[in-house]
Formats: structure tokens, C-alpha cells, sequence
């Protein structure tokens, strides 16, 4: 095409754009009187009103999110037909069924993603735009179907991951790859696995599938939305940006520390404690502490009544316990069950006590009437109270756990190691959230706050309907006008209105505070970390089962997590779970890659380490400095980053100035990276090998190393500058 032509065509491509735009515009416009109206309360009960606002505010949400890169791209089919791919659908504001823009979920957008010259895919020519803000800045144009042509252009992918970083991931919906098209969009109703090198971009693969799912399963995942699970606040603040982008709100992000609403982690567990913790055998130590708190008297307690002393001794104790333990119920409920049995051994010792010369069985009425006395004059006995709480407490997960921990008797007790032995019992751990989750249901909750919420709820009945009585009483008192309002205020829904008080809370609110709450589909990234007993807690979030689980055996540093997917997956969902892998990395530039794969090459000989889409043309630095040398070169580092666009971030082991340790950075990526002291990461062993090779892979543009002790051998790839930090050495 000659440069004339080629301007004359983006003149076009403008127009058409920019009418996208107006529809647009005019679409958010109509929404935002919509929601201003309701609001407003027009018409409709408060439900209904309610569910329209939620709804609208959506829509609106939905509308502001499409206006960055609305639409970017164009395909063109062989028998001519055009199709422009954006990031939400617009149609047609005369015929509502052809779509001016498709939305990048629909069906028909699949062949901008996954046509090449040799399967076009039924397309022509595909045409990707690169715009700034709301104009189109230029296009470039990729011809399908030739035999001898080049598989798919990929400048628009090497600019986008080239690009210096910001505060957060960003979406890729105008880059998706084939090989992440085919899992986002894969049909599997079970779990599934992405399993990828550093960079292969699986985590933003997994949020855009979430997306591609509430696009064409909207209906059965939206009311209960979804929960994506990730290794650390820092991780979900960076990826936190994307699914909104995509118009895509329902979502709660969480860590596992955070499974268990209102409980605060404040410590971190040995090796060898998270890996007793993660262990299924764990369910057997805690039934055991249960247990353990299932009592039976040493000498028999004295209960005094009104007329006789009544005593609870092994024998009753044990009977009850028994029957308790037996019925299947946790252990808070069972203690009814408990009750009941001690209840009934000590009120017919009083009896036959009481009634001894003068009362038989024959005589039921006078035996029944002084049953329930004896039964609540028991109910209202501080000593019989005690005796119960001594025997058979109301436990709570954090109390029986604190304890438990604190008191090396009761780990002997309940048969645990001694390795789980801390000071402060509730310095709560991530390692503990499942174990408080599990105690959750096998304690089960204290019957007493509902019991005084059912009678709250009666009364309130009460008083509605006698309101209700009194304003029907009064309607032939009332002229027409007044009556008509009578009756309106007469609906069920709105007298319900008046007495209930409404939880006007999103539903990332309510879901992300109530651990009962069960989602529709469950992302869980560096899965690889996570325990059998984090999976039992995230089954339970989400009983049908749907995943899409993310990781990287290699990068495992967790001593209770995965050494296999099939270990972790089956016993749950067995012959329902999928893999699939990604193998191009897309962050990480060759230069840093060789000297991570050398390290991989060390601690995992058989694993292949994924191939980078391009090279940065710096090559990866080390230079070795001593202690006093130490942090003037670290501020140098600093300095240098901040003059420059983009991101960076210095990585090392505790006590180096300004430093995370690589578990925080797990997951995201910086434009420039400084390891310190890599001698003393790889010191930890197996976890500290994964540490260093996850530091490695955080780049997407420079690496630079400082070392005291000599350079590990792994790290022979490295330049050494042998002088201080600067542009020119580099």
C-alpha cells in the first residue's frame, strides 16, 4: 500500500473509532440517568430497586472500564466481511443484532487471537491498531493464508512487554497469544492447571479465562462470584487492576492468611512446623485435642438442689460423653446431646430420692411435673453450669488452637510433635488458617446465640403483625385517598422492609467476610505453595468444584507444598482435572534467562526452562564488593533506577538495607533488579536454590548482582564490571 493509501485508510480506521467512541459516550450516558433515577427511588419496592441499582452500577462500571483501547483491532474475512475486536461489545444503535464492536470474549473474536499464516482461520488480513488515549495513532497489517508467510507479526506483543513496567499488571487483551487463547477459552467444567516457567504469563492467562467464564457463564458464576487466591498482599495489589479493566467486579482477592475472616497473622512458622501443619495427619491431631477436652471427672461432682444433692460421676460421665461422640455432631452441638444424658441420670436419682415412700412410675403425671422442675431448677444451677463447662466446654477454633499450642502436655495428649510448641499460643501463623478452618466445622457453633436470635425474630413477627392488624382495623376510618395508601404500605415486601435490617453491602463485601460463603469458580496462583490442608479450605469455598490453579512445581519453596498436581487434585476431584503448560516466557529477555536456566540446569536437571520471545541487548552484571562497600553500592543502585521510567526493586536475605526477600516479589516483575548477596540465599538449600532462581526471573530488563563471598558457580554467566555501578560498565 502506498503511503498515501495508507493515511487515506487511517483517516477511516479514525472515524470509525471515533463513532465508536460517541456510541459509547451516548450508552454511559443513558446508564447514568438510569442509576440516577433509581436512586432516586421511582417506582418499584425497595427490593426491586435495590437489585436495579446493583445492576446499573455494574453497567456503568462496564462502560467507564472500555475507555482505554476500546477498540484495537480489525479482522477481515476471505469473502470480505469486517469485524472490529474491542474491549466490550457495541451494537448497532439501528438493529440491535449486528455488532459494531465484538467483544474480545465472543466467538467470533477467537481467529484475531489464534490465526496464523498457515491456519488463517477462514481471515484474510488481520489489523491491529496503537492508539494513545482515544485516537488511533497508526495500524499495522498482517496478511493470512499465505503459504510462504511468516506466522503471526508479533511488534504489537514485543512493544507491549518491552514497555516499562507501572504499579500494577496489565491486561492483555489486544496481545493474547494462541497458546494462552486456548486456555482461556477452554471448555472444562473442573479444575485446571497452567503450569509455566517464569514470565510465561499464567497468572494474567488465568485472570483473563475468569473474565472469558463471567462472559459466557455469567448467569450461574456472578451471584456468587469469585475468589482468586494469592501468595501475598504485594501480588494481589499488583494484579488486582486487571480483571476491573475487563469490566469484571465480582471478584474477591485474598491471600490463604486470609481464609478465615478477622484472624490476623503475625508470625511465621519453621520448615518443619509448616510442613505438620500441611499434612493431612494434622486431622487426627486435632479430633485428639478435641477429644482430649471430652472429660470425665476424677471424683463425682456434687450438684445441689433444692431438696436432695445429686453427684455426676465417671460412670454417668462416660455414658454421656459416649452418646455425645456418637451422634455425629460437632463437638459444640453434641454437648447438647451431652447434656441431655447427664440431665436425665441426675433428675431420676432426685426423684427416686425425693419421691422415695410416696411416688411410683404409675403415678406418670406427678413424676413428669416433678421431672421438669428438678430439669429447670438444673437449667439455672451455677454448679451444674460448671460441671458441664469442666466436662464438656463450648470451645472456640482460636482457644482449643492457642492452647493446644502453648501446653506441651496437651500436644503429648493429643499425640502431636513437639515441633508445633510455641510461646505465645495465638501468634497466629498461615500455616494455622486451615487447622482454625477445619476446627470451624468440627467445633461447630454455640446453639445459645441462636436460640436468642430465633425468639428476636418471633418477636418482631409479633409486633409486625399486630401493626398489621391495627392499620386494617382502622381502613373504614379512612377516605379513598388515605386507603389507597394503606394498601400500598400493606405489601408483604414492603412491611418486610420496615422490620429487617438490610445488608447493603457489595458482594466482594459480604463474601470476603463470611467464611461460609461459596463461590462459582476459585483462581488459585503459586499453587504450588499451597498445602493439602489450604486445599481442603478452598474446597470447601467452592463445591463444584471449579478452579483454574496456577504454578510452578520448580519454583516450590513451601516445605508442605506441591511435589505433584495429582497428590494435591485427585483425591478431590478424580479423572475432573486438566494441564496444560505454557512454554514462551514473555517477560524475562534471553540475556537474564541463560543465567537463570543455569541455575535451574543445577537444582532441576530434567526441567526445560521457557523460551523468551526477545533479547533486551544488556547483558546481566555481578560485581563483588565488601561488607563496607555494601550499602554505598546499594543506595548507588537506587539512585541510578530512579532517573530512569519504570520499576525496580532490590532483592536479598534478611538484614541487607532496603531489601525484600524473593518470597515478596513471588509473581511480579520489575524493570530492573539488584540481587544481594546470593551466597547467602542459595545457604538455605532446596528452598533457598527456588528463592534465587525466582529472583532471577523478576526482570524484564536489567539484572545486576552484589556479591561478598565468591560468585556462586551457577552464576558463572553473569558479567563481572569489577568497579562501581554505572551506565558505562554496563
Amino acid at each position: 500500500m502506498s503511503e498515501q493509501g495508507y493515511e487515506t485508510e487511517l483517516r477511516s480506521e479514525r472515524t470509525y473509532v471515533d463513532g465508536l467512541y460517541e456510541q459509547l459516550d451516548a450508552e454511559r450516558a443513558r446508564a447514568g440517568e438510569r442509576y440516577a433515577a433509581t436512586l432516586r427511588g421511582n417506582g418499584g419496592t425497595l427490593l426491586d430497586r435495590d437489585a436495579e441499582v446493583r445492576a446499573l452500577a455494574k453497567e456503568v462500571k462496564r462502560l467507564d472500564v472500555a475507555d482505554n483501547k476500546l477498540c484495537f483491532g480489525r479482522l477481515d474475512t476471505l469473502s470480505g466481511e469486517v469485524s472490529y475486536i474491542g474491549r466490550i461489545g457495541l451494537l448497532d444503535a439501528d438493529n440491535e443484532f449486528e455488532s459494531k464492536l465484538l467483544d474480545w470474549r465472543a466467538p467470533a473474536s477467537r481467529a484475531f487471537y489464534v490465526a496464523t499464516a498457515a491456519t488463517p482461520e477462514n481471515m484474510r488480513r488481520r489489523r491491529q491498531f496503537h492508539s494513545r488515549g482515544r485516537r488511533v495513532v497508526d495500524y499495522t497489517d498482517e496478511v493470512l493464508g499465505r503459504p510462504d508467510g511468516a506466522e503471526r507479526g508479533d511488534a504489537a506483543l514485543l512493544a507491549a512487554v518491552a514497555a516499562p513496567r507501572g504499579d500494577g499488571m496489565r491486561d492483555i487483551v489486544a496481545t493474547i497469544q494462541a497458546e494462552q487463547d486456548e486456555i482461556i477459552r477452554l471448555d472444562h467444567p473442573g479444575v485446571l492447571v497452567i503450569e509455566g516457567g517464569p514470565g510465561t504469563g499464567k497468572t494474567v492467562v488465568a485472570l483473563h479465562r475468569v473474565a472469558y467464564l463471567l462472559y459466557t457463564q455469567r448467569e450461574r458464576i456472578e451471584r456468587h462470584g469469585v475468589l482468586v487466591v494469592g501468595p501475598n498482599p504485594a501480588f494481589l495489589n499488583h494484579i488486582g487492576r486487571v480483571l476491573p479493566s475487563l469490566g469484571e467486579s465480582d471478584v474477591v482477592f485474598t491471600t490463604t492468611g486470609d481464609l478465615v475472616p478477622g484472624l490476623h497473622v503475625t508470625a511465621e512458622d519453621a520448615p518443619e512446623a509448616t510442613r505438620i501443619k500441611g499434612s493431612l495427619q494434622i486431622l487426627e491431631v486435632l479430633a485428639a485435642a478435641i477429644a482430649d477436652r471430652q472429660r470425665l471427672p476424677q471424683r463425682p461432682l456434687p450438684i445441689e438442689l433444692a431438696d436432695v444433692t445429686v453427684r455426676i460421676d465417671a460412670e454417668t460421665a462416660e455414658w454421656a460423653r459416649e452418646e455425645a461422640r456418637v451422634s455425629g455432631r460437632p463437638h459444640n452441638e453434641a454437648r447438647t446431646v451431652f447434656r441431655e444424658i447427664i440431665t436425665y441420670v441426675l433428675t431420676e436419682r432426685a426423684i427416686g430420692r425425693i419421691g422415695r415412700g410416696w411416688l411410683t412410675r404409675s403415678d406418670r403425671d406427678a413424676w413428669e411435673d416433678l421431672r421438669k422442675d428438678l430439669i429447670e431448677e438444673l437449667a439455672g444451677n451455677d454448679a451444674f453450669t460448671a460441671a458441664l463447662d469442666e466436662l464438656w466446654p463450648v470451645l472456640t477454633p482460636e482457644a482449643l488452637l492457642a492452647q493446644l499450642f502453648a501446653a506441651p502436655e496437651r500436644l503429648r495428649a493429643a499425640g502431636a510433635e513437639q515441633a508445633l510448641w510455641r510461646a505465645e499460643g495465638d501468634a497466629w501463623t498461615v500455616s494455622d488458617v486451615p487447622l482454625l478452618d477445619e476446627l470451624v466445622d468440627l467445633l461447630g457453633g454455640d446453639k445459645s446465640a441462636d436460640v436468642a436470635a430465633e425468639r428476636e425474630d418471633k418477636a418482631q413477627a409479633q409486633y409486625a403483625a399486630g401493626v398489621l392488624d391495627l392499620m386494617v382495623g382502622r381502613e373504614d376510618m379512612m377516605d379513598d385517598e388515605d386507603h389507597l395508601f394503606a394498601q400500598d404500605m400493606l405489601y408483604a415486601e414492603d412491611l418486610a422492609d420496615r422490620f429487617v435490617e438490610r445488608d447493603t453491602r457489595e458482594l466482594v463485601e459480604r463474601a470476603a467476610a463470611d467464611r461460609d460463603w461459596t463461590y462459582r469458580h476459585v483462581v488459585v496462583d503459586e499453587a504450588q505453595e499451597l498445602s493439602e490442608m489450604d486445599w481442603r479450605v478452598l474446597m470447601r469455598r467452592c463445591p463444584g468444584r471449579s478452579f483454574t490453579v496456577v504454578g510452578d512445581l520448580v519454583q516450590r519453596r513451601s516445605a508442605a507444598g506441591a511435589k505433584s498436581w495429582k497428590t494435591m487434585l485427585e483425591p478431590y476431584v478424580p479423572g475432573r482435572w486438566q494441564y496444560r503448560s505454557l512454554s514462551v516466557n514473555y517477560r524475562t529477555p534471553a540475556e537474564i534467562m541463560t543465567v537463570a536456566a543455569a541455575l535451574l540446569a543445577e537444582f532441576a536437571p530434567g526441567v526445560q526452562p521457557p523460551e523468551s520471545v526477545r533479547a533486551c541487548g544488556v547483558r546481566p552484571w555481578s560485581r563483588q564488593v565488601t561488607a563496607a562497600e555494601l550499602d554505598a553500592a546499594i543506595a548507588e543502585f537506587v539512585q541510578e533506577e530512579a532517573g530512569r521510567e519504570g520499576t525496580s526493586v532490590v532483592i536479598g536475605p534478611p538484614g541487607v538495607p532496603g531489601a525484600v526477600p524473593a518470597s515478596e516479589t513471588k509473581g511480579l516483575e520489575f524493570d530492573s533488579v539488584l540481587i544481594v548477596e546470593p551466597e547467602r540465599i542459595l545457604a538455605e538449600g532446596p528452598r533457598g536454590t527456588a528463592e534465587l532462581y525466582v529472583a532471577l526471573t523478576r526482570a524484564t530488563q536489567r539484572l545486576g548482582v552484589l556479591h561478598r563471598a565468591p560468585l556462586p558457580p551457577a552464576l558463572a554467566g553473569l558479567t563481572d564490571v569489577g568497579a562501581p555501578v554505572h551506565a558505562g560498565n554496563r
